[in-house]
């Protein structure tokens, strides 16, 4: 029973101290550093990767991300120098580069993402407060984030956090003052739309009346010289006709018997009733009278 006891207490002791033995040694990674704690009181921070040695059951050992680290806090109304308000979104990157101060300051990164975004929170209304709308869609907007950026560098310095960069990630007016705004724009150009179908429908109507103007000045012109070809043509059958009557009166006075035919036979009807002794049938009866010296 003692053996067995005894054997169970030696091995309970190298249990004991294989575990003290691994408990002193801890491994710092590439992307990591360490801040070696005891009993409360940090020692020092440790930066170099590879295995390190401390003491069991008095040290604690609190790792922190190297690494380059981004902070995206939610959106903010901030006022401007102007009145106006806008929602403006940011983001920022950092990385702790002094753990004991980042320790001794806001201890864990939650804590230090709150700080954080606090200043930048601070330092951003600060700024904007300044500005006025205009300048934040100029050429004065990055000088405005350098700004930002260089009092958020200066305040984190305190934290053990290097701030590398701050920008804004988003930057509108809130979404009822958008809306109040494309009324207003929808407004102007409808109004805008209005005027330019007024002066358009105007113009129309002058180029309108321009071309009515010019159509009946041609068509009167038109008119006036179709009239002077038709006198002059007129003038020179009528000369023709008393030429021909002057040769050959009998024959003029057939020709002038058909023409009438002509006329007043094309457009009757079907059925024309007349005298048969009628003077205008004459020459459908007897024909044309030849003349006592005519030559067969």
């Amino acid at each position: 029973m003692n053996k067995n006891t005894l054997r169970l207490g030696a091995a309970f002791s190298v249990l004991l101290g294989l575990s003290l033995l691994s408990s002193a040694f801890y491994t710092v990674g590439e992307d990591q550093q360490a801040l070696v704690v005891r009993l409360g009181a940090p020692l020092g921070a440790v930066s170099e990767p590879g295995l390190k040695t401390k003491i069991p059951m008095l040290d604690t050992v609190i790792y922190y991300d190297r690494r380059l680290q981004t902070l995206t806090p939610r959106s903010e109304q901030v006022i401007l120098g102007d009145q106006k308000r806008i929602e403006v979104e940011t983001y920022t990157h950092f990385r702790i580069v002094n753990p004991l101060r980042f320790y001794q300051s806001v201890r864990t990164f939650d804590q230090a993402g709150t700080q954080l975004s606090q200043l930048v929170s601070s330092s951003l209304r600060r700024e904007l407060g300044q500005v006025v709308l205009p300048s934040l869609l100029s050429k004065e907007r990055p000088k405005i984030v350098e700004r930002i950026q260089k009092e958020v560098i200066e305040k984190a310095k305190p934290l053990g956090i290097e701030v590398t960069e701050v920008r804004f990630h988003r930057a509108d007016l809130p979404l009822e003052t958008s809306q109040a705004i494309y009324d207003r724009m929808k407004s102007e150009r409808e109004r805008e739309a209005k005027e330019l179908r007024a002066q358009g429908f105007e113009w129309a109507q002058q180029i309108q009346a321009s071309a009515d103007r010019e159509r009946a000045i041609i068509l009167s012109e038109a008119q006036r010289q179709s009239n002077i070809t038709r006198g002059e043509a007129d003038a020179q059958a009528n000369q023709i006709f008393a030429a021909a009557f002057g040769k050959d009166p009998k024959f003029y006075k057939l020709y002038r018997s058909l023409q009438t035919y002509r006329t007043s036979l094309a457009d009757s009807a079907p059925t024309l009733v007349l005298s048969p002794d009628a003077e205008f049938l004459r020459d459908f009866k007897t024909g044309p009278v030849e003349a006592p010296n005519a030559k067969r």
